[in-house]
């Protein structure tokens, strides 16, 4: 499981860099959650999620961002800038990419804004 979820991060990473965001920061982890990947679009920091599904049994892979889910992003983004201070007066933006169905059929579902802090 764990090696399907980096290769879906992977992907997404490889996707949003060819659009123009630069990564800052991969796998960020605290001992209140992870970061998937930290990146900066123009000059906002963006915080990004990657969540895959194969099937939808228990839900898409965007509904699997529960509201506990996002506080543990929240919270972890906060540190975060904490540790990286330069970045700290940034805008912040969170962003789920999701990957729904089988891992050769998963096409990429971006969704900036996703949820707000707070």
């Amino acid at each position: 499981m764990r090696a399907a979820g980096a290769l879906f991060e992977q992907r997404a990473c490889a996707e949003l860099q060819r659009v123009g965001l630069k990564l800052l920061a991969r796998n960020y982890t605290t001992r209140y959650g992870e970061l998937d990947l930290v990146m900066l679009d123009g000059d906002t920091a963006v915080f990004v999620e990657v969540r895959h599904r194969i099937r939808s049994a228990h839900g898409s892979a965007v509904a699997s961002v529960t509201a506990a889910k996002q506080a543990k992003l929240v919270r972890t983004a906060t540190l975060w800038l904490a540790e990286n201070p330069r970045h700290a007066h940034r805008p912040c933006r969170f962003d789920v990419v999701t990957y729904d169905g089988p891992d050769g059929e998963a096409r990429m579902d971006w969704l900036r804004g996703a949820f707000e802090a707070g």
